[in-house]
């Protein structure tokens, strides 16, 4: 399954080293924030993005295949961030913890942009950063996509 644009890429170095400045910088921000805020979710490079952590996952083909719990991607207006995790709460429907927190993960003044698991932003500054950490705490214990 590769809905993400094709890259020259072969890993992460090699995707950073091709954005403009302004968006390495603020990719290479949130790769940091990832890594030091859930260490456990390994990185990899993975359907032409960031990787982080991985489940087993069967596709829309039926395939058994290895899917990051987070992924970070660079598309040509914005940027994405990707939770594939749910909330499990009791007596509930599950729920994406990416839709669960979207109000709450943006700066004020700033419009949500998420749909199910991905989160899109034009700039870092966007992101309430202190949610975002909680979004992924959460991610890490709960894993998996509907």
């Amino acid at each position: 399954m590769n809905m993400f644009k094709p890259v020259n890429a072969k890993n992460i170095d090699e995707y950073m080293s091709m954005l403009a400045i302004e968006r390495r910088t603020a990719m290479k921000t949130l790769d940091r924030l990832i890594k030091d805020t859930v260490p456990s979710l390994k990185p990899w490079f993975t359907y032409n993005m960031l990787g982080y952590g991985e489940f087993d996952y069967t596709n829309y083909k039926k395939e058994q295949i290895k899917w990051p719990v987070v992924a970070l991607a660079s598309q040509k207006n914005y940027m994405s961030l990707y939770i594939s995790a749910l909330d499990h709460t009791k007596d509930k429907e599950d729920q994406y913890i990416a839709e669960k927190y979207a109000d709450k993960l943006y700066k004020s003044g700033v419009k949500p942009n998420v749909g199910k698991s991905c989160i899109r932003f034009k700039k870092l500054d966007d992101l309430n950063l202190d949610v975002l950490k909680k979004v992924l705490q959460e991610s890490e214990k709960q894993p998996g996509l509907v």
